[in-house]
């Protein structure tokens, strides 16, 4: 049971803080709660791969593992947006939002302060022309599932809560640097 003064003086804070003017409780709760760098992912499969599938991959620098089509939300920017201007900007896909599917879960929380906002989408890989800038992105191709390259360990971690790679079956993934 909470002591009663305690209760009184939480009643009072409300009280004097939904008094406040919205753009200074706003402030206020920003200054009070956790920040989060939110990124947006996407899930890009095969349509024509028959058996296990094929998963869109890109090899960034240093270009030694490969990753998804991702990146960070620019200010305001809506999480399905932000995935499709990404897979865009990365892949040279240029699919309408209402293309991509939330995946389940859809946000992934890390320990390090950012969220991954996680979608899912298909197209026919033998139709869909793939443009990388040779900057940002040095090569995107497809994948079979049951034969991934070598993953990036947060790729690795992210495919695992999916079901996918070699993370698949352990959940939560294991965090690196973790020991058992």
């Amino acid at each position: 049971m909470i002591p009663r003064s305690r209760v009184t003086g939480r009643a009072i804070a409300y009280q004097l803080f939904y008094r406040l003017p919205i753009p200074v409780r706003r402030r206020l709760v920003r200054l009070a709660v956790p920040k989060y760098i939110v990124g947006a992912v996407t899930l890009v499969r095969d349509a024509e791969a028959e058996g296990t599938g094929r998963l869109l991959l890109l090899r960034q620098p240093p270009g030694t593992r490969w990753t998804l089509p991702a990146g960070l939300l620019q200010r305001g920017e809506a999480p399905v947006v932000g995935a499709a201007r990404e897979l865009h900007e990365e892949t040279g896909i240029r699919l309408s939002p209402t293309r991509l599917r939330p995946a389940v879960p859809n946000a992934l929380v890390h320990a390090k302060g950012w969220v991954d906002m996680v979608f899912e989408t298909e197209v026919p890989a033998s139709t869909t022309e793939l443009t990388v800038d040779g900057a940002e992105v040095f090569e995107a191709a497809w994948h079979p599932l049951d034969d991934l390259p070598q993953l990036s360990w947060p790729t690795a971690r992210l495919l695992g809560y999916y079901g996918i790679g070699p993370l698949a079956g352990q959940f939560p993934p294991p965090v690196p640097g973790a020991e058992e």
